[in-house]
């Protein structure tokens, strides 16, 4: 059995060995800086596609109309301002895709402005995100407003991704990074007009200040990712009770989360929410096209089909399932190699997934975005146990070379 390659006797192939040879070494050498340049092209990339390249989704009708209805009281003066901004500034076939569907639910959103108006509840609760678009809204048109805002959600979780690899001196992994990320379908979240991207990477930024023990910062990064998507409550919630359950403290986190389950209670009755029954059946089991008053009555059965139903497509469809596999392989590999996380960031890592898993049994809904707050910190948590593992591999050939050399040379 051979232990090493035969030595290469040709030419082009000890040219070849040597180039890579040469490659190694430098990537070696410059692991960090060449780690960083990659994954802040990337970034760059992606902030450019979020400006040049959008994703026109329905979604940004009820978001540019929950932006300015104090300026729209009237329901057919408001649902006309959605959809002539919408209008102007998406492309004709992309405005036709969004308001006709041969007769279906957005031909007749299209067609309705007070049935159209009924849903907004369901996204006026997203309230720091309404607010963040009606005030870009007062300088550049609302749509740009929209890109603007992805663009900047993009750039800041790129940042807070590399400092977080730079406080643990683990830039070389930024490629592996970047590459989680194309898997959790950033680019699709950087091109789509919500408010997700901004929420995770205001998330991240709570993440890594709690990593950081950078306390005002984590409650005051938290709060507001839960004011830009609310049902981060969920991930907050499990945070807390792993926190107190084992005794770590955090003032931060659990103020964080302390000030979201008020501001939860009191935005939701602000913004006539429709309850989560009614949501969950609009979003998972059958879309209603009217929404006021809208009280089905609650069915286990309804809920597990639809349970059923989601986590079906969630597998087939979408990629978060097998990214948030990947990190617990991650988590699993490294622990069998003798590298653990610390309790801090082990509890993290915990809250991390059964959030995922307790966000989708709350609301079963089967999209990426929904989860992506939760896909990439875990990867970042593991990056210190990696680098030390890097670490320990490096030392480990180091003295077998030298044990090598000291035999040739007895």
């Amino acid at each position: 059995m051979l232990t090493k390659s035969p030595v290469p006797q040709n030419p082009l192939d000890r040219l070849t060995e040597a180039g890579l040879a040469l490659g190694e070494g430098t990537y070696a050498r410059l692991a960090a800086p060449i780690g960083a340049a990659a994954f802040a092209l990337y970034i760059l990339l992606t902030a450019f596609t979020a400006w040049w390249m959008p994703n026109a989704n329905w979604d940004m009708l009820p978001y540019l109309a929950i932006a300015e209805e104090g300026t729209y009281p009237d329901a057919q003066a408001l649902h006309d301002y959605a959809y002539n901004t919408v209008k102007s500034g998406v492309s004709a076939s992309d405005y036709k895709a969004l308001t006709d569907d041969g007769g279906g639910y957005r031909s007749h959103m299209t067609e309705n402005a007070a049935d159209f108006r009924s849903l907004l509840g369901m996204y006026r609760i997203k309230f720091l995100y309404a607010e963040i678009l009606s005030t870009l809204s007062a300088v550049m048109s609302p749509v740009e407003a929209m890109r603007l805002v992805q663009v900047f959600s993009v750039l800041l979780f790129g940042a807070i991704t590399l400092m977080w690899l730079r406080s643990e001196k683990a830039l070389a992994l930024a490629p592996v990074v970047g590459a989680v990320l194309i898997m959790a379908d950033f680019g699709d979240a950087a091109r789509a007009s919500t408010p997700d991207l901004l929420t995770s990477a205001l998330l991240l930024g709570g993440l890594y200040a709690f990593v950081r023990s950078r306390e005002a910062a984590t409650a005051l990064l938290l709060f507001l990712a839960f004011m830009v998507r609310p049902d981060n409550i969920v991930f907050l919630a499990v945070f807390a009770a792993l926190l107190v359950a084992f005794r770590q403290k955090s003032w931060g986190a659990l103020a964080g989360f302390a000030a979201s389950f008020v501001a939860y209670f009191a935005i939701s009755h602000w913004a006539h929410h429709p309850g989560w029954w009614p949501h969950l059946w609009f979003s998972s089991i059958e879309q209603h096209y009217n929404m006021d008053g809208f009280e089905p009555p609650f069915s286990a059965a309804a809920y597990l089909r639809a349970f059923a139903a989601s986590l079906l497509r969630a597998v087939s469809l979408n990629s978060w399932v097998g990214v948030s596999v990947l990190a617990l392989a991650g988590w699993f590999a490294i622990a069998r190699a003798g590298f653990r996380l610390d309790r801090r960031t082990g509890i993290l890592f915990a809250a991390l997934v059964l959030g995922a898993l307790a966000k989708f049994t709350v609301f079963p809904i089967h999209d990426t975005r929904i989860y992506f707050p939760h896909l990439i910190p875990p990867f970042l948590l593991l990056a210190t146990p990696f680098m030390a593992l890097w670490a320990a591999v490096a030392r480990s050939q180091n003295r077998a070379a030298l044990h090598a050399i000291s035999g040739d040379n007895s």
